[in-house]
């Protein structure tokens, strides 16, 4: 089996700037099961632009909320579909058994939906008011541009937990899955842009965090990044990130 994937860039799918690639193996037998490619910064810097363009002038921001739940709803019903596809797909890239891998594309269904049906939910708080004959409610907004850095193992599972949150909540987002585990994210972007996920909203760039997740830490065009990781690469994160 050798897979020949590719980013998911402003709505396109699109090798590496450089032209590089990188092989992913099959921990159980070491056999190479896809090639996709190795993006750098300059891969980052193109999801970044997207991003930032898709918030700030594009429509997913003001789309209602209704209509944000709804795709991110299709999203789940699209993983329920092709559960058997990821679910061997995760075991291939991770070396899980199928059976686990089953119930993990379970609850990731189960993470698209929740939110799907949360994003219309919150209708503000309100709060008492100083002026007569008023009243103050506060309302929540979407942050912006989103870097998402996940680690190699659940590697799907910790992607929704982060894509399916900002997806409802009108967020523009770049992903860096783990350089080892690619495989069912890639596949999920498919899905998303199956379900009607506008271009430029959801971006996702493979690579090395060295490269990658340095850029998206350090860009003053990022408003937020939600990492899971090492401790060492966490602090490193922290670090970039706070010179804005």
């Amino acid at each position: 089996m050798d897979l020949k994937l590719q980013q998911y860039i402003n709505g396109k799918w699109v090798d590496a700037h450089s032209g590089k690639t990188r092989n992913i193996i099959n921990p159980f037998n070491q056999e190479m099961i896809a090639t996709v490619p190795e993006g750098d910064e300059s891969d980052a810097k193109a999801a970044i632009a997207a991003a930032r363009e898709a918030f700030d002038n594009g429509e997913w921001a003001l789309t209602p909320a209704t209509e944000r739940g709804t795709i991110v709803t299709r999203i789940a019903e699209l993983i329920e579909r092709d559960k058997e596809e990821l679910a061997y797909l995760e075991s291939l890239d991770t070396g899980k058994t199928v059976e686990e891998s089953r119930g993990d594309m379970e609850d990731i269904a189960g993470v698209f939906r929740y939110y799907g049906e949360l994003a219309d939910k919150d209708g503000g708080e309100l709060i008492d008011s100083p002026v007569p004959n008023s009243s103050s409610k506060v309302v929540h907004e979407p942050v912006g541009v989103c870097g998402q850095i996940t680690p190699w193992n659940y590697p799907l599972l910790q992607a929704s937990w982060k894509l399916a949150p900002a997806l409802a909540t009108g967020n523009t987002l770049i992903m860096k899955p783990s350089e080892i585990t690619p495989l069912t994210t890639i596949k999920v972007f498919e899905l998303m842009e199956e379900a009607g996920v506008p271009a430029g909203v959801a971006n996702l760039v493979l690579g090395a965090g060295n490269t990658i997740g340095a850029e998206l830490s350090s860009s003053t065009d990022v408003d937020l990044i939600s990492f899971t990781g090492g401790i060492a690469t966490g602090k490193k994160i922290m670090q970039a990130a706070s010179v804005n």
